[in-house]
C-alpha cells in the first residue's frame, strides 16, 4: 500500500535540479534560516573535487563534471557533505558512505583516472638529479627484488624538497615522483632506496577496492616491504631526515 508514495518520492528526486537538491538540503540543515542565493556549476576538473563557498551573502557550488551523471542520491549525498563543511556541521555518516561508495564504483574510478590522465599535470625534474639518476636507482633495485621484470614507469624528482612527501607513485601518469630532498650528497643512499623500493611496491601491488575502503598498504604489501635489507635501519634514517 506504501508504493505508490514510495515512487512519487523517488521521482520528485529524480527530477530535482543540483540546485533544487542543494537548496531543500539547506533547509534541512538550518530549517530557520532562508536559503541565499545560490549557484551550483558542473567544472571539468582533473580529479573528483567539489567545492562550496559563501561570499556577497551567496553559495557558489562547482562540482566535478565527472559526477554530472551521478544518480540523485549521490547529489544529495554530496550537499549534505559540502553543505555541512560550509557551515560546520559534519554530515550524517550515511551520506560520506554513500558517497564513497559511488567514487569506488569501478566504472566512477575509471572515469577519474582517465580524467587525471587527460587533464592533470605531474610537474617534476628529470629522473638525472645533481647528485642521483632515479632510473639507475630503479633499475637496480629492479635487478636485485623483482629479478629486472618490473616495467619502468616515468620518474622524476619534485621541485621541491619536501619532508612531508617523501615519494609517490602515480598510477593514472604511471609516474614516480620522490623528493628532491635525497638529490642530495648528505642524504643517505639507503633512505632514498628504501623510498624508491616502497613506491615500487605500489606499482607492484595496484590498490584494493572494497566497498568504500581504499587500501593502499596491504598485507602482501607490507610483508613485501619488510624483505628490504636493512629495513629497519632505514626507516631510523627516515625518521631522523623528518
Amino acid at each position: 500500500m506504501f508504493a505508490p508514495v514510495m515512487s512519487s518520492l523517488t521521482s520528485a528526486l529524480f527530477f530535482e535540479s543540483a540546485e533544487e537538491v542543494f537548496r531543500r538540503v539547506h533547509r534541512e540543515i538550518k530549517p530557520r534560516t532562508p536559503v541565499p542565493p545560490l549557484a551550483v556549476e558542473y567544472k571539468a576538473f582533473a580529479n573528483a573535487d567539489s567545492h562550496v563557498r559563501l561570499e556577497n551573502g551567496r553559495i557558489e557550488v562547482k562540482i566535478t563534471d565527472l559526477l554530472a551523471q551521478a544518480p540523485p542520491h549521490v547529489t544529495e549525498a554530496l550537499a549534505h557533505i559540502l553543505l555541512g563543511k560550509l557551515y560546520r556541521k559534519p554530515a550524517a555518516p550515511q551520506y560520506d558512505h554513500r558517497y564513497r561508495l559511488y567514487l569506488n564504483r569501478k566504472d566512477v574510478r575509471h572515469k577519474i583516472d582517465e580524467s587525471r590522465r587527460t587533464r592533470g599535470r605531474k610537474h617534476h625534474l628529470p629522473a638525472q638529479g645533481e647528485v642521483h639518476n632515479l632510473e639507475e636507482i630503479f633499475e637496480s633495485l629492479n635487478q636485485t627484488h623483482f629479478g629486472g621484470m618490473m616495467v619502468r614507469p616515468a620518474l622524476g624528482w619534485s621541485h621541491v624538497r619536501s619532508r612531508t612527501r617523501l615519494g609517490h607513485f602515480d598510477p593514472s601518469h604511471g609516474m614516480i615522483i620522490i623528493s628532491r630532498l635525497f638529490d642530495d650528497p648528505k642524504a643517505p643512499k639507503l633512505a632514498l632506496e628504501y623510498v624508491m623500493y616502497h613506491e615500487m611496491l605500489h606499482l607492484h601491488y595496484p590498490v584494493l577496492h572494497t566497498g568504500t575502503r581504499r587500501c593502499v598498504h596491504s598485507k602482501d604489501f607490507k610483508a613485501h616491504e619488510k624483505q628490504f635489507p636493512q629495513f629497519e635501519e632505514a626507516k631510523k634514517l627516515l625518521k631522523k631526515m623528518w
